[in-house]
């Protein structure tokens, strides 16, 4: 009998121990880098979805970035056409292909789905997500300040004890200017593992002892077909196991156990570097001045006011001498449009769908230009009148002192996100379509359209600020090239990728010359009469990778420009040596703007503005 209780016993107590796990068990689809309006990525997406729906043991689907090819309106609203058929509830991010070629400024992801961002529990497991763009601009990626807020909020809420399960889109490394600011609290609290996207295959990493893991896009690559994983979390490990569609789930690929001890040689932790600040103790920060939020664009100076807008919608004015702060104004919407000065008042886009015109005394409203869309576009000035593209298909001349319509282009087929150039009596810009327009001055009629470049919408002409010279315009495109085109007949004049350029452009006061960044280390220097390139000189200025846009600016033979990587960087404009670099942060530096060969007003996508001085003597540097 007592043989019998006990073998009674025993089972019960399985049975206990086998429904507490069954009931602490759970298991979520875990879809990345879906990239709806790629090549049938909308029809993948519905394979999986439907697969997802047929199994009744997910309880929920995780969706970790690059939701779409281009982040636009249909694109967005598509995939979520197709993932609001999920039976179950599924939590999203967005990725840099959602954020960076977003013509909306990022707000349709966040009316659609209503954030960006996410934290939700499951059987005592936290579940945190955010997403690291880059917003609107090319370059690494970069946490914004506002998300590394919240993200501290929500780990303060949940305390040191509770499991956590972070989600982002990019590795948490070295591929995100701040990726150090989100790993090292992930690390402070009961983070257990880290999934991400980006890579589009199944991986896993090592954080500094953190466990990681890469999800497979939902993509069919070759003769890999769609799929997506199957993440099951038990009591003591978490799995991840690829599911193809209307196919057996494969055997799991990786296991994480669930009693994370994070052991790694702090020796040998990466972090940025600012020791080389030191080779030039010439260069000092006057002053510096953090707004909290992204910062994804220049700033503009007139007389002794600094005026720039950061991604919650609030333009600010600066003292241009000591850096206090003179006025503010929110707008509706995230500003991501480099304003422009011109007889007291500014003007700048908000993806509120307004174009704004202030005074840049006291920051009160002088007129307010509504469109159809949001306005991410950079405007230009001259001559009174106001020259300014949209995402609504528009490009507008604006009377700068009544707000009022002077003529419209509307056969522009994706947004605008440059500042036009104003030459020979033609408005030139480029748009997300492909194209590079000119209208007339006179009437905003098609003068010509130029499309010779790589064929495919993210090699468009259009984050490039235009440059004219000789009668020909320049442009440096995201297909490496380097090109002239006719003034007068929109032909090609001559093209060359000798050099790796990309969006970084710029030319001299005189304007003899233009200079360009390239993707690697060199800035080059290029004579504009010649109807062939001829380099004056190409120079290795030790930057790295880099991808940043940022226009290059010449003042008193120096030339200034920003990096993906926190630095401003100098260089004589007649030979290409360096006169100084200095790393002001660690994120993207937006275009700066010389006041004069000695100081620099620049601003950087951790929401700071500042300004840079040098107390070497204006003569030196001449020589």
């Amino acid at each position: 009998m007592k043989k019998i209780l006990k073998i009674f016993l025993l089972s019960l107590a399985f049975l206990i121990f086998f429904s507490c796990e069954q009931k602490s068990s759970f298991r979520f689809a875990w879809l990345t880098d879906t990239h709806v309006g790629s090549a049938n990525a909308d029809k993948y997406l519905w394979e999986s979805v439907r697969d997802i729906n047929l199994n009744e043991k997910i309880d929920f689907t995780i969706i970790s970035g690059d939701v779409t090819e281009t982040g636009s309106d249909d694109e967005l609203k598509l995939a979520k056409s197709i993932l609001d058929s999920l039976k179950k509830p599924y939590f999203i991010i967005p990725g840099n292909h959602d954020t960076k070629w977003s013509p909306s400024g990022c707000t349709t992801f966040l009316k659609l789905w209503g954030d960006d961002k996410f934290r939700f529990s499951k059987n005592g497991i936290e579940f945190l997500a955010i997403h690291q763009g880059p917003i609107m601009r090319m370059g690494d990626g970069c946490f914004s300040p506002e998300d590394v807020r919240w993200l501290k909020e929500q780990l303060r809420d949940i305390g040191h004890k509770k499991p956590i399960i972070f989600i982002t889109h990019y590795p948490l490394n070295s591929s995100i200017s701040n990726w150090f600011e989100v790993l090292d609290l992930l690390k402070q609290y009961a983070t257990q593992i880290v999934l991400l996207g980006h890579g589009h295959r199944n991986r896993a990493y090592n954080f500094e002892g953190l466990p990681g893991v890469m999800g497979r896009a939902n993509l069919k690559r070759g003769k890999s077909p769609v799929g997506y994983n199957i993440v099951e979390v038990s009591p003591d490990s978490i799995r991840f196991c690829e599911k193809n569609p209307g196919e057996k789930r494969k055997p799991c690929w990786y296991r994480q156990g669930r009693d994370v001890r994070m052991a790694f040689d702090s020796t040998k932790v990466e972090r940025p570097d600012f020791s080389e600040n030191a080779k030039f103790p010439q260069i000092k920060v006057k002053w510096l001045y953090e707004t909290f939020y992204t910062i994804a664009s220049g700033a503009a100076v007139w007389a002794d006011y600094v005026v720039v807008g950061n991604s919650r919608g609030t333009v600010y004015a600066f003292d241009v001498d000591d850096g206090s702060r003179i006025w503010q104004y929110e707008t509706g919407g995230s500003v991501f449009s480099q304003p422009e000065i011109a007889d007291g008042k500014v003007v700048f886009g908000s993806a509120d769908q307004y174009i704004y015109c202030l005074d840049v005394v006291d920051g009160e409203v002088n007129w307010r230009f509504r469109t159809d869309a949001p306005v991410v576009a950079s405007p230009k000035i001259e001559k009174g009148v106001v020259y300014c593209g949209a995402s609504d298909g528009n490009f507008r001349a604006i009377d700068l002192k009544t707000g009022k319509l002077l003529w419209k282009f509307s056969d522009v087929k994706d947004f605008v996100e440059c500042k036009p150039l104003i030459y020979q009596d033609k408005v030139i810009f480029g748009a997300w379509d492909k194209n590079l327009y000119a209208l007339n001055i006179a009437d905003g009629s098609l003068a010509w359209k130029w499309n010779e470049g790589r064929p495919g919408k993210l090699f468009s002409p259009a984050a490039c600020y235009p440059v004219g010279a000789r009668n020909k315009v320049f442009i440096a495109a995201p297909d490496r090239y380097l090109t002239a085109i006719d003034i007068d007949s929109g032909k090609t004049v001559w093209r060359s990728n000798r050099y790796r350029v990309r969006e970084s452009l710029g030319i001299a006061e005189h304007g003899g010359t233009i200079f360009a960044k390239t993707m690697e280390d060199t800035v080059v220097c290029a004579y504009t009469w010649p109807k062939k390139p001829i380099w004056k000189w190409a120079k290795d200025a030790g930057f790295g990778y880099d991808i940043d846009p940022s226009v290059i600016v010449e003042k008193r033979h120096r030339i200034f420009f920003g990096t993906q990587h926190g630095y401003v960087y100098s260089l004589n404009s007649d030979n290409g040596k360096l006169d100084w670099r200095f790393r002001v942060g660690v994120t993207l530096v937006n275009n700066v703007i010389p006041l004069d060969s000695l100081n620099v007003i620049g601003t950087d996508m951790q929401g700071r503005i500042f300004r840079l001085t040098t107390t070497m003597p204006d003569t030196l540097l001449e020589e």
